[in-house]
């Protein structure tokens, strides 16, 4: 057994913990991960005897996961089937259209499936018209309605929501002694905190330290 599956858990914990976090956003599918670190960190309190650690509760967005565009479970950079925020306009629009839809759903007029549809499901999550989606999906199902223009609806959504992060980045990536000063003080100021952090522990266990 891969030691990753012992010390992942472990690791995550000392992640959320030297920071004292009370709230991490996560996908539906990490809320167990936050779960067996408040595991932890009740051990380490009652063995302490006090309250070391905060509890962290885990907040997950309306759409819980987003599944990979090509309609697997989930999106994976490495498996391809992801957007990534750095995406050109141009593979925002390939990935839209590469989208998985209704395999069924072979004419216009044909009624097509929203479950397991994932324009849809990207729709749920990003689309601010929830009312005008709703008639969408009514429109959908009934038939009458092509992928291509509920894919040409999500990709305009992307498009607006990516554009200024791509934007800002590349304007930044001009000015790298800026972002080299960002991570250098971001690590000073992680290093200080996780250090007091991890003393405080220490010295509420009775470890020895040299």
């Amino acid at each position: 057994m891969p030691a990753g599956f012992l010390c992942y858990p472990a690791a995550q914990a000392a992640d959320i913990t030297a920071f004292k976090a009370t709230v991490v956003p996560v996908g539906e599918d990490q809320a167990p991960l936050i779960e067996q670190t408040n595991e932890i960190v009740r051990r380490i309190n009652a063995t302490a005897g006090s309250a070391v650690l905060p509890e962290a509760r885990a907040i997950i967005p309306r759409t819980g996961r987003l599944p990979g565009i090509d309609g697997k479970a989930k999106m994976s950079k490495s498996g391809g089937n992801a957007i990534a925020l750095s995406a050109s306009p141009g593979e925002i629009r390939s990935a839209v259209r590469a989208m998985f839809t209704d395999p069924y759903h072979l004419r216009v007029e044909d009624p097509g499936r929203v479950e397991g549809n994932v324009v849809f499901t990207y729709l749920d999550a990003f689309d601010p018209d929830q009312d005008g989606l709703a008639e969408l999906k009514a429109h959908y199902q009934h038939g009458g309605l092509g992928d291509g223009q509920v894919k040409a609806r999500l990709e305009a959504i992307l498009q607006d929501l990516i554009a200024p992060i791509h934007e800002r980045r590349a304007k930044l990536s001009q000015d790298r002694r800026y972002i080299r000063e960002v991570i250098k003080d971001g690590t000073e100021r992680a290093q200080e905190r996780t250090e007091a952090t991890k003393r405080e522990v220490v010295n509420a266990l009775g470890l020895f330290q040299l």
